[in-house]
């Protein structure tokens, strides 16, 4: 992903406009939401995913590398019953 520096400068209601080139990044467009992180000193634009079920899929998936789903679950609920 390329770098994108640029200066935005706020209006007089402390709106700002986001350029054209970060825009096109982003992939959104106007009526799009998005969400701003705060981190600290710093805030992070993302657009708002369009389906949170299919952002959030396959989310860690290296976590669970090599492990058998049912042979978990079995494990986990034997581990209940006890």
């Amino acid at each position: 992903m390329l770098d994108i520096i640029k200066t935005v400068k706020l209006g007089a209601r402390c709106q700002m406009v986001l350029p054209a080139e970060i825009r096109k990044q982003l992939g959104i467009k106007k009526g799009d939401e998005i969400i701003i992180k705060i981190r600290g000193k710093k805030a992070i634009i993302e657009p708002k995913p369009k389906s949170y079920a299919e952002h959030l899929w396959g989310l860690h998936k290296e976590v669970w590398a090599g492990t058998n789903p049912d042979k978990y679950v079995k494990e986990e609920r034997d581990q209940w019953e006890k």
